[in-house]
């Protein structure tokens, strides 16, 4: 055990499942998902000299070897145990907190499981695949007592924090519209045929029942609808939180999207996407997506324009300049983050850290996941039913 007896206390839900008050300093991590995120995202725990991965489980076996060669060097060669399935890992009372970096079709399963099995959880955008799921997940963290981290990293991110006073401060007037982008390029190529090594693929497949092994599903999930949103989803999940938390928005009211054919030489969304969500807080918020244009270097592929009565915001990955009226050339605010967008992840897992040890609540977490999470499946549904689709916040579901 890694956590003093005397300070670990263990309590019984309403559900029977025993909840964890705050550990000691030292923190045991298992790894659910051990893919390139996974592995950067775990390297960034390491960082923190009290944090030790204590397990790491995947059901690809090139990718569990990796991960475990590579947390195994960052620790000075510590024993981390390995597992092929999630609930294995879940059973080890000596982890403390999970992250999950698994596809987006097993969020939902995965962090109710944690959630039950008394562990703090980090899990990386998007929350989930539905409506439903979110409404489910959120009504989970009302019950538990457990720590959820949402992998929105710029609520940690200086900058944005940054930006976010200077909305709050009434510097650029009331905003009626954001508009965003995010530009990049995801054609060319061919379908994965062959993988390196073993891949247990009904374990991999899970909630979505069975079908002939797919090579290609399995590199490029993000790219077919069935296993999640698209590259709509991927990344307007990470511009919509912005958005909201630039403006103190809540919840969408509605959420209209408009898109073109699909590409790419995989899967069966669309690569080039529009989405306009409103909100109750009289503004809307315009999300343009093209991941059919050039390649850019990552300094220069998204931006958001907080459009002021007074002044304009241009806020992107490494810095910010506010516009006054009248001075649109010269910017009357510059600022840079500290250390780089880079740096986003690592405060985003310093804070989780933080409230691991101490109970506080995170800056990300689950609810406000679920309202990123829940744009991008409007405008998914949008597009799928070629109408406005509206959220009824009273009654949590879409209507029909």
């Amino acid at each position: 055990m890694t956590v003093n007896s005397s300070r670990r206390i263990f309590l019984m839900s309403a559900t029977g499942a025993a909840l964890r008050a705050a550990p000691a300093n030292r923190v045991r991590l298992g790894v659910i998902g051990a893919g390139g995120r996974g592995t950067l995202v775990m390297t960034t725990f390491q960082k923190d000299q009290d944090v030790e991965v204590g397990a790491v489980c995947d059901v690809y076996e090139p990718n569990l070897e990796r991960t475990l060669s590579v947390g195994a060097k960052n620790q000075g060669g510590r024993a981390t145990a390995a597992y092929r399935n999630y609930r294995q890992l879940l059973d080890d009372r000596s982890i403390d907190a999970v992250l999950i970096a698994t596809p987006e079709h097993w969020h939902h399963r995965m962090v109710l499981d944690a959630l039950a099995a008394g562990k703090d959880v980090y899990v990386e955008k998007p929350l989930c695949h539905t409506p439903e799921e979110g409404v489910e997940l959120v009504e989970a963290e009302k019950r538990s007592e457990q720590i959820v981290q949402v992998g929105m990293q710029r609520r940690s991110y200086d900058l944005y924090q940054q930006g976010r006073e200077i909305v709050a401060a009434g510097t650029l007037g009331k905003v009626h519209m954001v508009r965003s982008w995010w530009l990049n390029t995801q054609l060319g190529g061919t379908k994965t045929t062959k993988l390196d090594g073993v891949l247990d693929w009904k374990q991999w497949l899970g909630p979505r029942g069975d079908r002939p092994a797919d090579p290609d599903i399995f590199r490029r999930w993000r790219l077919y609808s069935e296993f999640a949103g698209g590259i709509v989803a991927d990344q307007g999940a990470h511009v919509y939180d912005g958005i909201h938390m630039l403006m103190g928005a809540g919840y969408p009211s509605a959420v209209t999207a408009a898109a073109g054919r699909a590409h790419a030489a995989s899967g069966d969304t669309p690569e080039s996407v529009v989405v306009t969500a409103e909100y109750p807080e009289d503004f809307i918020g315009v999300f343009t997506v093209n991941y059919a244009a050039m390649k850019y270097a990552s300094r220069f592929d998204q931006m958001n324009h907080l459009d002021g009565q007074k002044a304009r915001m241009d806020i992107g990955r490494v810095d910010l300049k506010v516009y006054a009226q009248g001075e649109e050339q010269k910017p009357a605010i510059e600022k840079q983050s500290a250390k780089g967008f880079g740096w986003a992840t690592d405060l985003h897992v310093q804070n989780f850290l933080e409230c691991v040890r101490t109970r506080k609540t995170p800056t990300a977490p689950m609810w406000l996941g679920f309202q990123a999470a829940l744009v991008v499946q409007l405008a998914n549904l949008s597009l799928k039913n070629g109408r406005r689709m509206k959220w009824n916040v009273a009654a949590r579901k879409v209507e029909i």
